[in-house]
């Protein structure tokens, strides 16, 4: 029988309490990694935070009041932020800057992804290989809060991270730019060893369980497997994107 692990309680100290502090802290700019919205939540304040949160690309999650009150705090007027400690950027604007280096665009691209120690091992390595930028999307995968950063050995703060509404449109955006979405599938016909990884290029990478979600895996470009001599299911998802990345990197490096 599987176990399942609750998602940690976020420490108090990453926390904005009430729509004011919250408010506040969007017109400022400052990153948030979520925003946590009581569904019955009213007020002058809470038009506005909606607003700024959609310009920010902060996602505001609706929960129920019990949830707020879980995280053990007071005043909150159905309304608390989380802080971010990763600070995203915006996908196009990270590929105009590779492209005037004059660098060859590698990506990785991350769905449904949620175990952070997963995430933080992803991060270290693909630090390590030359990935410009990872992307994700707003939901469905595991927050970029102190577990994951720990795990990524401090990767995470460095490396660049593209959050997005959605990897499908994150996918066109990728192809308007020239570049390439190689999707990582078990039983795939093409070995990862034989796919030109030296081209513009993003490499996606779906969470154990459920694999790449079938409109992604129809929007990538080619779909590669990672050859075993073992009679395996699969491979853990942080193993099998180094051994992809440092494929990537080899190639690259013999170009």
């Amino acid at each position: 029988m599987k176990s399942f692990r609750h998602p940690a309680r976020p420490k108090k100290s990453t926390l904005l309490i009430g729509p004011q502090a919250v408010w506040q802290a969007l017109e400022s700019g400052q990153a948030l990694d979520r925003i946590y919205l009581d569904q019955k939540a009213f007020g002058t304040a809470i038009p506005h935070i909606r607003k700024l949160a959609t310009e920010h690309g902060v996602p505001i999650q609706m929960v129920p009041a019990a949830k707020l009150d879980s995280f053990h705090v007071v005043g909150h007027e159905g309304c608390v932020a989380q802080k971010a400690r990763v600070r995203y950027q915006s996908l196009q604007d990270v590929i105009s800057w590779v492209v005037e280096r004059g660098e060859t665009p590698l990506f990785l691209i991350l769905d449904g992804i949620t175990d952070i120690r997963n995430i933080g091992g992803i991060a270290r390595t693909a630090y390590c290989t030359g990935v410009h930028a990872i992307i994700i999307p707003d939901k469905g995968v595991g927050a970029l809060q102190e577990d994951a950063i720990l795990t990524s050995a401090g990767a995470l703060e460095k490396i660049t991270v593209c959050r997005v509404t959605s990897l499908l449109k994150a996918i066109d955006e990728l192809h308007l730019n020239g570049i390439q979405v190689l999707a990582s599938v078990m039983r795939a016909g093409t070995s990862i060893d034989q796919a030109d990884l030296t081209i513009p290029l993003a490499l996606l990478l779906g969470g154990e369980e459920k694999g790449i979600y079938p409109a992604l895996l129809k929007a990538a470009d080619q779909q590669v497997h990672i050859p075993m001599s073992g009679d395996f299911d699969s491979l853990n998802v942080s193993v099998a994107a180094g051994m992809m990345l440092y494929e990537a990197m080899k190639q690259r490096r013999h170009a």
